[in-house]
Order: structure tokens, then C-alpha cells, then sequence
């Protein structure tokens, strides 16, 4: 499988602080915001991901996370010149993708929960061996800002709205999906919306019409973070912190993950803890593994 990560678009929530730097790249506590979705991505085992950005930021993308090798992964680039919607990533990265299955996940949002990593690995090989997308579902109070999935009784998905004004539930679809590699071929299908941008909810209707997507739910306990304004963003950093200052953990720290994977050995982990000795990132590695 394959991984897409979104950090285009321009960020104007939060403008003025993004009118000089990519948003993915503002710090959530201690940490650049892109490291949280690629953390994730480590989680699920995978090991080839396309990072899609701006012509004027994708240069910093590239000096920030490199080839990947560090991580024991393969990490190539895609410049998407004007944002029209996540639909758009599919014919960006057709040529990447090939013929694998896909994941695609927004670089602003952070996930937190126990047995993710389990979790990710499910969805994955179900994805490789069947047909079936996979989007996850997390209650909000606020889901009219949202992709909204309504249900049956029984827990089966019924319909899929985005940003509906009357939402028939309080479930959102989070920026996390899996999909088959027919996906591509549904997204050069894809019409611009009303807002003109390739919708990602018009896919999933497209794998729920056709009884193909399955929807997993984020319970209770489980955290879904979405940074696009500077109070989530606030509050995404006071959480982080809250959580590695409470267990003494590091969450999204991509040299851990990866040893914990097998992609690096002890020894790169150590070279790269050397790299940033000094800050908590880079001392909370050489205490744990020296």
C-alpha cells in the first residue's frame, strides 16, 4: 500500500501566520504538525508515501523530511499547484500510486488513541486483499463543518453528507481513508462541486452506493485532533504536551515508531537521536535506547 499526505491548500484560517509558511509545518508542541500524520502512516506499516504541496513550499517539505531513509521509508513529492479539492491527490499521484491499494490522510490531523497501531494494520490488509474502503467516524459537537455519516440501527452506514446544514448525526468523517486502487479511475469520474472542488465525500458515496465502504468508529478514549484554526491548534499543542509531560512518552516521534517497525536499526535511531541531542525530542531518544 501507498500513502498520499496533503500539505498544500493555503491556510487561511490562519492566516497571518501562514502567509510565509506552510501549515503542516507549524510546530504542535514540540514537533513540525506533519509529523503527526506521518507517524501514523509509520503505524500502519506503511513504506512508500507521497507528500503533495505548493510550488512555494515544497522545497521546505523536502529539506524537512528528506528521502525518507532516516525512517526506514521512501518518501517522493508531488507540487499541486492550486488547491481544488482532496480528490485532486488521486490524479496527482496516479503514476505513484500504480497499481497499489492507497491511503490518504491530511496533513493537520493529529490521532491519538490505544491499539491504533492494531487498528491501521486491520484496515490495511483488508484493503490489500479486498475490494472495500475504509473512512473512520468520530462524534463531534460541531459536525455541520464536517463530511457527516448517518447510520442505521444496526451501525451500517446509510449516506454520507459534507458539511451538511441539518447534520442526520453527530459523526465525522475524519481525514484518514483507505481505498482500493479503483479509486483512481473513480476520481477522474469526480465533477466539482457547487464550492468547485473534487469532493472526497463524493467518493465515498460512490464505495457506499456501489457496497464497498465499510466505516470504522473512533470511540470513547480515542482523540482526533483537526488543526486548521489557531484555537484547535492551541488546543492540539496543549494536548500533546499534556500527554508527554503525564507518561513521559512522545507521541509522533517517527524514529521510535520506526524502530519499534523494524525499518531502522538501534544504530540510525541513536545516529538520529545524536542530530537533535539537546532538545526533548532528541534526549527523550538517547534515554530510552542508550
Amino acid at each position: 500500500m501507498k500513502a498520499l499526505l496533503l500539505a498544500g491548500g493555503t491556510g487561511s484560517r490562519l492566516f497571518p501566520v501562514t502567509l510565509g509558511v506552510s501549515k503542516q509545518l507549524l510546530p504542535v508542541y514540540d514537533k513540525p504538525m506533519v509529523y503527526y500524520p506521518l507517524s501514523v502512516l509509520l503505524l500502519a506499516g506503511i513504506r512508500e508515501v507521497l507528500p503533495i504541496s505548493t510550488p512555494q513550499d515544497i522545497e521546505q517539505y523536502q529539506r524537512l523530511l528528506g528521502d525518507g531513509s532516516q525512517w526506514g521509508i521512501t518518501i517522493v513529492y508531488k507540487i499541486q499547484d492550486k488547491p481544488n479539492g482532496l480528490v485532486a491527490a488521486f490524479l496527482l499521484g496516479e503514476e505513484f500510486i500504480g497499481q497499489d491499494p492507497v491511503c490518504l490522510i491530511l496533513g493537520d490531523n493529529i490521532f491519538y488513541g490505544l491499539d491504533f497501531s492494531k487498528q491501521l494494520e486491520g484496515v490495511v490488509e483488508r484493503t490489500k486483499l479486498g475490494a472495500k474502503a475504509t473512512i473512520f467516524g468520530y462524534t463531534v459537537k460541531d459536525p455541520q463543518r464536517y463530511g457527516v455519516i448517518e447510520f442505521d440501527d444496526k451501525g451500517a452506514a446509510l449516506s454520507i453528507e459534507e458539511k451538511p446544514a441539518n447534520p442526520k448525526s453527530n459523526q465525522a468523517v475524519v481525514g484518514l481513508y483507505f481505498y482500493p486502487n479503483e479509486v483512481v479511475e473513480v476520481a477522474k469520474t469526480i465533477k466539482p462541486s457547487e464550492r468547485g472542488e473534487l469532493e472526497i465525500t463524493t467518493v465515498n458515496q460512490h464505495f457506499l452506493q456501489s457496497k464497498k465502504l465499510q466505516v470504522e468508529t473512533l470511540g470513547q478514549g480515542f482523540t482526533w485532533l483537526d488543526t486548521g484554526t489557531h484555537e484547535s491548534l492551541l488546543e492540539a499543542s496543549q494536548f500533546i504536551e499534556t500527554i508527554e509531560k503525564r507518561q513521559g512518552l512522545k507521541v509522533g516521534c517517527l524514529e521510535e515508531i520506526a524502530f519499534q517497525k523494524g525499518t531502522i536499526s538501534k544504530d540510525q535511531l541513536l545516529d538520529q537521536a545524536q542530530t537533535l541531542q539537546g532538545t526533548s525530542y532528541g534526549d527523550y531518544l538517547l534515554e530510552q535506547y542508550s
